[in-house]
């Protein structure tokens, strides 16, 4: 299997993520413009200021979302990684929406968010776990790989 189609799916899962927070800048800009608020100001009306929390706290999640993505994509299982990374983008993009109306309305998809993420990191553990223990001896790695096979057949 060549390398592309080992990762295609992070591949373009990560790119969306990358436009996704292109967007949210975009946001701020228009929300600058029309609340004006000047650059580097960050204080002006709550409809300014929660377009501008939305996407300073989805840039700060990025970089963790990004890392656990490829751990979990190469460690356990592409597919399942990817789409993980799909619902997280969703449930961001909701969280970005809600929070520009309601600073309430954000709370429903940045928990289903944080809840995406813990799968995701727990799927690097897990895939980390079964590279790393020396269980080779013993063929429960070999066992341990195939029954996640038949689970995760993509």
């Amino acid at each position: 299997m060549l390398l592309q189609e080992q990762v295609a799916l992070l591949a373009a899962v990560t790119v969306l993520g990358v436009l996704e927070q292109a967007y949210f800048a975009l946001q701020v800009i228009y929300a600058r413009r029309k609340y004006k608020v000047s650059p580097p100001g960050t204080a002006g009306p709550p409809e300014f200021e929660r377009v501008f929390r939305a996407q300073v706290n989805c840039s700060e999640y990025f970089p963790v979302f990004v890392s656990v993505l490829w751990v979990a994509g190469l460690f356990f299982q592409q597919g399942v990684a990817a789409v993980c990374g799909l619902l997280y983008l969703y449930a961001r993009y909701q969280y970005f929406q809600r929070y520009a109306v309601s600073a309430q309305g954000r709370l429903g998809p940045m928990y289903f968010s944080a809840k995406v993420l813990w799968i995701l990191i727990g799927l690097s553990m897990a895939g980390l776990l079964v590279h790393f223990l020396p269980l080779r001896a013993l063929g429960w790695k070999t066992e341990m790989l195939n029954k996640l096979q038949l689970l995760f057949p993509w």
